[in-house]
C-alpha cells in the first residue's frame, strides 16, 4: 500500500486516473491520515459520514469518467474549500452564528470548476466569521499554540498539515498570503476579478480575490489556468527576471525577525544571479492603508445590512465593530477610497517600469505565525497588494529557531498572472 505522503503526487493521482490505484485503497489512507492529523489542526468543518460521502462521489467520478484517456487535470484530487464558498450538497455558514438557510445559494463558480477537472471536495473549510477576524477553532498546522492566520485559516492549515494539496480561499486584506505563510504552503492571489468571485459570500467585493493555498508551486500554476479568465499557457522566459525591493514605510512594518529573515532572502537570490532594485515607492503608505480599511468597512456594511439589521446579537463583537464603522461612512468617502485603488496600481507600474522590474518581493507577513489563537495576525504586508489587485503569490522561505514558517511575497504586475508563475519558479527552487 502507498504511503499517504505519496497520494499528494503525481504519480499517484496518475495511477488513480488510470485505476492502477483504487479509490478504496487511496481513500483508506487518506481516512488515516485525517483522522491523525484533524484533530491537531481542526482545519475542516464537522461532517457525519465524510468518507462514506467520499466513496460515493469517487464511485460517480469513475461512472462519469470511466475510461482512463478521459480523465481530467485533477481526476481523484481532495480538496477543501473555504466555507464562505457555496457547494453544492453542503450547507455554507461562514464561520457565523447566523441562520444557515438564509446564507444559502448557487454553487460558487470556481468549486464547480475544480469539480469539473476531476477534484473532490473532502469538505468545507473553517473560516473567520464572514471572511474577517473573528477566529474560529483552527490551528498552526507547526504549532497548535499559534494561529493558522485568516480568515482562509482552515484553508492554509489543511494544506500546512498534508491533509489536502489544494484549497480555496479569498483575500480582502491578507486572508490568503498570511495563512499560507504562517503555515508553511504556496498561496496564490490573482489580479483582481481574473478568478470569478460568483457563489462566494463577499466582504467587499470592490477588493475580495478568490485564490489557493496549495501544497507546491506546480499545482497553484495548475489551479490558476483551470481557474483564472483567459489563461494563457506556453508563457516562458530564459531570462531571469529584476527583482524590486519596495523600501519605504511599507517595508518598516516587518518586525525585526522578519526584516532580518527578508534580508537573508535578498542575499539568497542575489548569490543565485538575480539583479535585485530598491524603489522608493508608496510614501503615501498610511493613507493607502486608510482607503483599503474604508473601502472594506463601508462594503461590508451593504453587505450585511440585512442581516444585521435581523440578526447583529449573534455577530461576532469585530464583525460588529466593522458594520457599525462602515455605516458612517459616506458615498464620497467610498469613491475617494476606490479611486485610490487605480491611483496606486499606476504608481506600482509607473515604478516598475521605471526601474526594469519584473517582479516585487516583499515579506509575506510582518512575521512568523504570532502566539495564541484569538488574533490572526497583521495583514499589513498584503494589504497594497490586495488594494491595487496585482497578483501574487506566496513563497515558502525557510523557518525561524523556533520552527515556524516564514514566507516570501512576489507580486508581478496587473494581469501578468502566467509571468508570475514563469518568473517564480526559479525562486522558488532556490528557497526550497
Amino acid at each position: 500500500m502507498l504511503t499517504y505522503q505519496k497520494h499528494n503526487t503525481t504519480k499517484t493521482l496518475k495511477a488513480l486516473s488510470s485505476g492502477e490505484l483504487s479509490f478504496k485503497e487511496y481513500l483508506e489512507e487518506v481516512e488515516a491520515h485525517f483522522n491523525s492529523r484533524e484533530p491537531s489542526v481542526l482545519a475542516f468543518l464537522p461532517e457525519d459520514g465524510r468518507f462514506r460521502r467520499l466513496q460515493s462521489d469517487a464511485e460517480a467520478l469513475i461512472e462519469k469518467y470511466p475510461n482512463p484517456g478521459q480523465r481530467l487535470a485533477l481526476f481523484g484530487m481532495l480538496i477543501g474549500v473555504k466555507d464562505i464558498f457555496h457547494v453544492s450538497g453542503f450547507e455554507t455558514h461562514a464561520g457565523s452564528n447566523l441562520p444557515a438557510e438564509i446564507l444559502q445559494g448557487e454553487e460558487a463558480v470556481s468549486v464547480t470548476i475544480l469539480k469539473n477537472a476531476g477534484a473532490l471536495i473532502l469538505g468545507k473549510t473553517v473560516t473567520t466569521e464572514f471572511a474577517y477576524f473573528a477566529p474560529g477553532p483552527t490551528m498552526n498546522p507547526h504549532n497548535p499554540e499559534h494561529t493558522p492566520g485568516g480568515s482562509s485559516s482552515g484553508s492554509a492549515a489543511a494544506v500546512g498539515a498534508g491533509i489536502v494539496p489544494l484549497a480555496l480561499g479569498t483575500q480582502t486584506i491578507g486572508s490568503i498570503t498570511r495563512p499560507a505563510s504562517y503555515c508553511g504552503v504556496f498561496g496564490y492571489k490573482p489580479t483582481y476579478d481574473r478568478i470569478s468571485k460568483a457563489g462566494v459570500i463577499p466582504l467587499a467585493s470592490s477588493v475580495d480575490h478568490v485564490g489557493v493555498l496549495t501544497s507546491n508551486l506546480a499545482l497553484a500554476k495548475l489551479a490558476a489556468s483551470l481557474l483564472c479568465n483567459n489563461w494563457t499557457e506556453n508563457i516562458s522566459s530564459s531570462a531571469k527576471p529584476i527583482l524590486g525591493i519596495p523600501e519605504g514605510s511599507y517595508l518598516e512594518k516587518a518586525l525585526p525577525e522578519m526584516q532580518i529573515h527578508y534580508e537573508r532572502t535578498i542575499s539568497l537570490l542575489r548569490e543565485a544571479g538575480y539583479e535585485i532594485k530598491a524603489a522608493h515607492v508608496m510614501p503615501d503608505f498610511e493613507n493607502i492603508t486608510t482607503r483599503h480599511n474604508v473601502i472594506v468597512a463601508a462594503e461590508a456594511y451593504k453587505t450585511h445590512q440585512a442581516w444585521f439589521t435581523e440578526y447583529g446579537e449573534r455577530y461576532h463583537e469585530k464583525t460588529t465593530e466593522l458594520i457599525q464603522r462602515g455605516k458612517e461612512i459616506t458615498p464620497q468617502e467610498l469613491s475617494l477610497a476606490l479611486d485610490g485603488r487605480k491611483q496606486l496600481r499606476a504608481h506600482l507600474d509607473s515604478a516598475m517600469k521605471d526601474h526594469g522590474i519584473d517582479l516585487w518581493i516583499s515579506p509575506s507577513a510582518t512575521g512568523p505565525a504570532p502566539k495564541g489563537l484569538a488574533s490572526t495576525g497583521d495583514p499589513i504586508m498584503n494589504l497594497p497588494w490586495t488594494h491595487s489587485g496585482l497578483p501574487t503569490l506566496n513563497i515558502p522561505s525557510g523557518k525561524n529557531d523556533a520552527g515556524l514558517p516564514l514566507g516570501l511575497q512576489v507580486a508581478a504586475g496587473w494581469n501578468q498572472d502566467e509571468l508570475l508563475f514563469e518568473f517564480s519558479k526559479g525562486i522558488a527552487e532556490i528557497l526550497n
